[in-house]
């Protein structure tokens, strides 16, 4: 096919772009290409809030044909958290059509090198970019985020992370030399010379499981890790979250044709209501890469079953902070009260137990009892959360009657610190809107150790109460050890307390986060500087991003002759 993107066109527009990628994830200072307010894509233009909005409400009722071999049929069915039908109906695909028909254009994608595959995709991230308003409300109206969040996290912060993920494919690809001339001396017979030819080459097609909560955030790493390595990439939303994927999966189709190679190198595979194909896929000889975000048990299966994959798992954990000391109370509430809101703590990384200990805490503001401690971040929830207004914008909606149900159960297994109440959102009134529920519990009494070891995905958290701050270490390596932990916190102002904390989290492989009290929260990471998870505990088996996210997901094929 005629490309009408030539690779010189691409490398001129894109090859800047990716040196300062790779710079920057050397250096992990703070970079990005994406701007993360929405004023900076215009006012009354293609790329602003209102022209995205009608991009969004556009689709409604549509049938989003994208054109793949074996569509047998259309599905759909997606309802916004916040009370809207969506009536978006998207191709299902018969797998034995259209997984050989990605197979096919491999060998083109193969022999195009790392650097054009990288050029293309960093211009398939540049065209989500130009619709990031459009790709903001359709996460808003999978996931449930409020739009603020459904905006940064979905756009601009995924968009890093998928250009984060091209970075590291390309310098692993790169590390080894495309030939190499070889000559090894034999003292008076002539020397041995080959020539040789070291080649990355896929392994095959790779399976990103897409979630419901993070979409694009989750979706993008795996998709262009896979994708810049050379693989076809088959994308499995979830079925609550569709259409942000599939409107990546176009987009990317688009740029391949234009690019002069197969679009079916990245295709959809929605499913039916109850059908289930993620497991049917994830055995399938074809698919040799997975990459998962979501629930333990299905993860664990993953891990367990596909076995001719290299799965690469982002699944939960019991997120932990401790709270042993601080120099700045009321930073430390206010620093804790947004986290534990954001989102109705429907993230992996908010924090669900606070140990605390039972005699209380230093601070410079005196002395705190842990019933003062837990009384005034129930105050600072509040207050934050107080005007209805604020606590939209903050807290988005319930993303499914799952965490609602725990929600409501979390209030009969302790004393209640904090209760949740209902808010509501006077532009989706069918909303389901709450604010977070704090309980207290004893850190010492077996009856309660159930409920905090175990997780609880949403918008409940536990004011643990603990012997010492001995013991509260003691539990932060228990349950890393024993259940994971994308992040892991605390405060303190004693260097010996800090040092073992430290400790336990270098030796669990837990990501920490010390005596944050501004505008930074243990539940946001920053692509290029931070890593999302570790690998290295329960939680995940990889994190976001590293070489060892990318370079698995090829290898290399050494051709060599006589030179």
């Amino acid at each position: 096919m005629a490309a009408e993107l030539t690779a010189h066109q691409l490398i001129a527009r894109h090859r800047p772009t990716l040196d300062l990628a790779l710079e920057t994830i050397r250096t992990r200072a703070y970079w990005s290409p994406h701007p993360e307010h929405p004023k900076a894509y215009g006012e009354n233009g293609s790329l602003d809030t209102a022209a995205g909005k009608a991009a969004f409400d556009a689709l409604h009722g549509t049938r989003l044909d994208l054109g793949q071999p074996g569509t047998d049929g259309w599905v759909g069915g997606e309802v916004s958290p916040y009370g809207v039908e969506l009536g978006v109906e998207y191709p299902h695909a018969d797998l034995d059509v259209l997984l050989p028909a990605m197979r096919a254009g491999q060998k083109a994608w193969r022999d195009a090198g790392a650097e054009l595959r990288a050029m293309v995709c960093l211009e398939i991230l540049q065209r989500i970019a130009a619709r990031t308003m459009e790709f903001a409300q359709a996460v808003m109206h999978t996931s449930g985020q409020a739009f603020m969040m459904a905006f940064q996290a979905g756009g601009p912060h995924a968009q890093d992370r998928g250009m984060e993920a091209v970075a590291y494919a390309y310098v692993e690809q790169s590390r080894t030399p495309e030939t190499a001339e070889w000559t090894k001396p034999q003292g008076k017979r002539d020397p041995l010379a080959l020539t040789k030819r070291f080649t990355p080459v896929p392994r095959g097609i790779g399976l990103v499981v897409g979630c419901n909560t993070f979409p694009t955030w989750n979706g993008y790493p795996g998709l262009f890790a896979s994708l810049a390595t050379g693989n076809a990439v088959l994308v499995k939303p979830h079925p609550r979250a569709v259409l942000p994927l599939a409107l990546t999966v176009q987009v990317a189709r688009d740029v391949l044709t234009e690019a002069g190679f197969d679009p079916n190198l990245v295709a959809l595979a929605a499913e039916r209501p109850g059908e289930g194909i993620a497991k049917t896929l994830a055995t399938r000889p074809e698919i040799r890469i997975i990459d998962y975000t979501g629930s333990t048990a299905f993860g664990d299966w993953l891990e367990a079953n596909a076995r001719q994959a290299q799965v690469y798992t982002e699944k939960a954990g019991v997120n932990t902070v401790i709270v042993e000391s601080t120099d700045d109370y009321q930073g430390m509430l206010a620093n804790l009260a947004f986290s534990l809101s954001l989102y109705s703590g429907q993230m992996c990384t908010t924090p669900q137990n606070l140990l605390i200990p039972r005699d209380g805490i230093r601070t410079d503001q005196g002395a705190k009892s842990y019933d003062e401690v837990t009384a005034d971040l129930a105050r600072a929830v509040d207050g934050l959360l107080g005007d209805d207004a604020r606590a939209n914008a903050l807290l988005g909606a319930i993303v499914n009657p799952d965490v609602k149900a725990r929600l409501e159960a979390a209030a009969g297994l302790g004393e209640v610190a904090l209760a949740s109440r209902e808010v509501t959102n006077p532009e989706f009134p069918d909303a389901v809107v709450r604010t977070p529920v704090i309980v207290k519990l004893d850190g010492a009494k077996p009856e309660d150790e159930a409920a905090y070891t175990s997780e609880c995905f949403g918008p409940v958290s536990f004011a643990v109460a603990v012997d010492s701050a001995d013991h509260a270490v003691e539990l932060l390596r228990r349950s890393v050890r024993e259940k994971g932990a994308m992040t892991a916190g605390a405060y303190t102002t004693d260097p010996e307390v800090e040092e073992a904390v430290q400790e336990v989290c270098l030796d669990e492989a837990a990501q920490l986060s010390l005596n944050l009290t501004g505008g930074v929260y243990v539940n946001q990471t920053a692509a290029f500087s931070d890593f999302h998870g570790s690998g290295g505990n329960p939680a995940a088996n990889a994190a976001l991003c590293d070489g060892a996210f990318v370079a698995n997901r090829f290898r290399v094929v050494e051709v060599r002759r006589p030179a």
